[in-house]
């Protein structure tokens, strides 16, 4: 058996329209999973090191993820951890 660390609560979860259209909903599972567990996916280290110290001293987190299409698409959570949402780019 697995133990899978959640860093961090999604709060409620959305998706937009473009992600409902274009990204398979496997893949937007794994990748959630993915993001609660601290893997920020597809970004530089600037940006996966301010998402660690947001994980600990409050911040938004944003993680890029590339679906099995091909398709990049990101994971934000609010500062506050109430929402998290899966959009892509061209819809932020």
């Amino acid at each position: 058996m697995t133990t899978v660390t959640q860093l961090f609560n999604l709060g409620n979860t959305y998706q937009t329209p473009g992600v409902l259209e274009c990204i398979p909903l496997n893949d937007v599972h794994q990748s959630l999973a993915r993001h609660q567990e601290g893997d920020w996916g597809d970004l530089g280290r600037e940006d996966k090191e301010d998402n660690d110290q947001a994980v600990w001293m409050g911040g938004r987190i944003l993680s890029a993820y590339r679906a099995s299409t091909g398709e990049k698409f990101w994971i934000i959570t609010e500062a506050d951890r109430s929402a998290t949402t899966v959009l892509l780019p061209s819809e932020y």
